[in-house]
Order: structure tokens, then C-alpha cells, then sequence
């Protein structure tokens, strides 16, 4: 006999409190994982297009650990150093950005010139208050993330952690799938089928669009001149997976540096301009439809509010798993949505009138016609 509603809501309830509850005090210990599971669930599809073409799974696994170990010697060899010297020459030059800017304004707005207005001293304590702090505070994130994430997790666990999840993962599933309670198990199934298929649609499309958009406008910034293109690149490529946040910040940036660095070069101003937008365009018409897709189901505002509620809670583990909570709750949100239109409590009188059975016809007595034969 299957559980009452009542029973079976307890104990759903008391499994989402249990993760959770382990989010919250456990999150430094589950990041590994966290991250390793993310990294196998990214890395699974192209595993299984490798067994399709005759490879085992665990040679598979092993030529994408190695292709993706490469990958990343590369980026930090080539890539990191690069991006770090000009994080730095950013913040050093913050002093001289923000005199320019003084200058700017002051013969935009002669009022400025008297020496005790505020916005003329505000402006000359954000380029000191960035030079004497910016190092500090990227030292200190740099600090933070170490500590927070050390280099043993990075180096050994991590990669560990993502090797065995992505070498077992079908078995994993199918344990997972052999242990669904019988009665809903369709359910269960269809309804992680539909969450599967939005974090294939949005995390590994998104993942896709951030790395080309950020390849776009590191290669074509640095192309152009712009002094900090690599860096305006990859932030604006790291940031897109954030609805309107990357476009606004990097455009902000791409378009604000061109103007300190090529003041009075209006064309070189306007090729800056018309790189960002490129890739806007790009982004919106080619990139998205493509590799994410219209019918992911993750609208932006959702989204927006499962990243900050989730990051203020739980910190950056929360970042990690808000994507695929707020698609869970998305999909599970429709699936009640359904079951509320279906229900009585939805349709009211004309389910009732729709389920009562037709009163029966009267049936015709049948006599013969005619008058009795003699």
C-alpha cells in the first residue's frame, strides 16, 4: 500500500532540509565534490560519443583527463601570467585614469575648479583609494580563494574527484534509477529527464557562449589596442552567464577605457564600441539560440534571484549549486502547475459535470404493427 500525500511530503521535506542543512555546514568539505560532479556531469556527453565510437569508458575518461590537463597547462602558462601583469598595470594606472578624468570634467564644468568641492576631492581620493587598496584587495581575493580553495584541492582532488564520478557515472545513474521509489518512478524519471535537459541546455550552452564571447573580446580588444583587452575579455566572458550583469559591465569597461586611452581618436573610440557590440549581436542571434536554446525555461529574473539568494546563504558553494536547484524548482513548479490544472480543485463543476456518466436513453417498446391477423 502506497504512503498517504501527508507521509510522503514529510519525508521529501525532510530530505531537502537534510541538503541544506549539509550545504551550510559542510559547504568548504563539498566543494571538491561539488565542482568534481559538475566537472563529470559537464564532460559525460562527450564520454559517451567516445564509447559510441568504440572506445571503453575508461579509455574514454582517460583521453579526456588528458586532453583537458593540457588544456589547462596551457592556460597557465600562456594565458594567466598575461592576464595577471595587466590586472596589475589596471590598478596602477588607476591614479592617472582618475586625474584624467578630473581634467575631463573641469573644463566640462568650471564650477569643479573651487578646491573645496566635494566631487572635485571625491575624484582625487578614487584613483589613491584604488592604487593603495587595489593591490591589497587582489592580494587578499587571491589570499582568500587559496585558502578557501587550496591548491591541493585544485591540483589533486578535484581532477581525482571528476575522473572516478565521470568513469562511473552511467553506473551511477542506473544505481540511483534501481533505488527510485516503484510507484513514482515515472515521475521521477520524466521529471528528471526535463532537469537534465535544462543544465544541458543552460550550463553547458552557457558555459560554451562564455568561453567564445570571452575569446571574441580578449583577441579582438588586444587586436585593436585597448590596453586591457585581455582583461576587459575575460571578464566580460566569466560575468555573461549573468542575465544583462556581463553585458552592462563590459561594455562599461570596454567603451570607459577606450576613452581614457584614445581621447580626441573618435574612430578608434568607435572600433571599440562597435567590437563590444559585434559581440552582443553575436551573443543574442547567433550564439545563445544555438548553444543554449529558447526553451531552457530559466528566466533571467529567476535566475538573477537563485544566484543572490543562494550566494548570500551559503557563500560561493551556493553560487555553484543555485543553477541547478533554481532548474529543479523550475521544472517541479510546471510539473504542479499541471497537476493543479488536471485537478478538481482547478476544474471544479465541470470536472464533476464532465465526469458524470450520460442518463441512459429510454428505449422504444417494439410492437408489431398492424392489426392482429385473423
Amino acid at each position: 500500500m502506497a504512503l498517504p500525500a501527508k507521509d510522503q511530503i514529510r519525508y521529501w521535506g525532510i530530505a531537502a532540509a537534510v541538503f541544506l542543512l549539509l550545504l551550510w555546514f559542510l559547504g568548504d568539505v563539498l566543494l571538491p565534490f561539488i565542482v568534481g560532479g559538475a566537472i563529470a556531469y559537464f564532460l559525460d556527453p562527450i564520454a559517451d560519443r567516445l564509447e559510441r565510437l568504440g572506445l571503453g569508458r575508461a579509455a574514454a575518461t582517460t583521453l579526456i583527463s588528458l586532453i583537458a590537463l593540457l588544456l589547462v597547462i596551457l592556460l597557465v602558462l600562456a594565458v594567466i601570467p598575461t592576464l595577471v601583469n595587466q590586472l596589475t598595470a589596471l590598478v596602477n594606472a588607476a591614479p592617472d585614469i582618475a586625474r584624467r578624468l578630473q581634467g575631463f570634467l573641469l573644463e566640462r564644468f568650471p564650477d569643479l575648479a573651487d578646491s573645496t568641492s566635494a566631487i572635485r576631492q571625491t575624484l582625487a581620493e578614487i584613483g589613491m583609494a584604488i592604487q593603495s587598496r587595489g593591490g591589497q584587495l587582489v592580494q587578499g581575493v587571491l589570499s582568500s580563494a587559496l585558502g578557501f580553495i587550496s591548491v591541493v584541492v585544485f591540483i589533486v582532488v578535484v581532477p581525482v574527484v571528476a575522473f572516478y564520478l565521470l568513469l562511473d557515472w552511467d553506473r551511477m545513474v542506473a544505481r540511483i534509477d534501481s533505488m527510485l521509489p516503484l510507484d513514482h518512478a515515472p515521475t521521477i524519471r520524466r521529471l528528471a529527464s526535463e532537469i537534465d535537459t535544462v543544465l544541458a541546455g543552460f550550463v553547458r550552452g552557457q558555459v560554451s557562449v562564455c568561453l567564445a564571447l570571452g575569446t571574441f573580446y580578449a583577441v579582438a580588444l588586444m587586436l585593436a589596442g585597448l590596453q586591457f583587452g585581455l582583461v576587459v575579455g575575460a571578464i566580460a566572458g566569466a560575468i555573461t552567464f549573468i542575465p544583462y550583469v556581463g553585458s552592462i559591465v563590459g561594455g562599461v569597461l570596454a567603451v570607459g577605457l577606450a576613452l581614457f586611452q584614445f581621447w580626441g581618436d573618435w574612430v578608434q573610440i568607435a572600433i571599440i564600441a562597435a567590437i563590444f557590440a559585434a559581440g552582443q549581436f553575436i551573443e543574442g542571434n547567433i550564439l545563445t539560440p544555438k548553444l543554449v536554446g529558447k526553451s531552457v525555461g530559466l528566466h533571467p529574473v529567476w535566475l538573477l534571484f537563485a544566484l543572490s539568494a543562494f550566494g548570500s546563504v551559503f557563500g560561493f558553494v551556493g553560487m555553484l549549486v543555485a543553477v541547478p536547484v533554481a532548474a529543479a524548482i523550475g521544472v517541479l513548479t510546471r510539473f504542479g502547475i499541471e497537476q493543479y490544472r488536471a485537478s478538481l480543485l482547478y476544474r471544479g463543476a465541470s470536472a464533476l459535470a464532465d465526469s458524470t456518466p450520460p442518463a441512459p436513453r429510454a428505449r422504444r417498446s417494439r410492437k408489431p404493427s398492424g392489426g392482429d391477423a385473423t
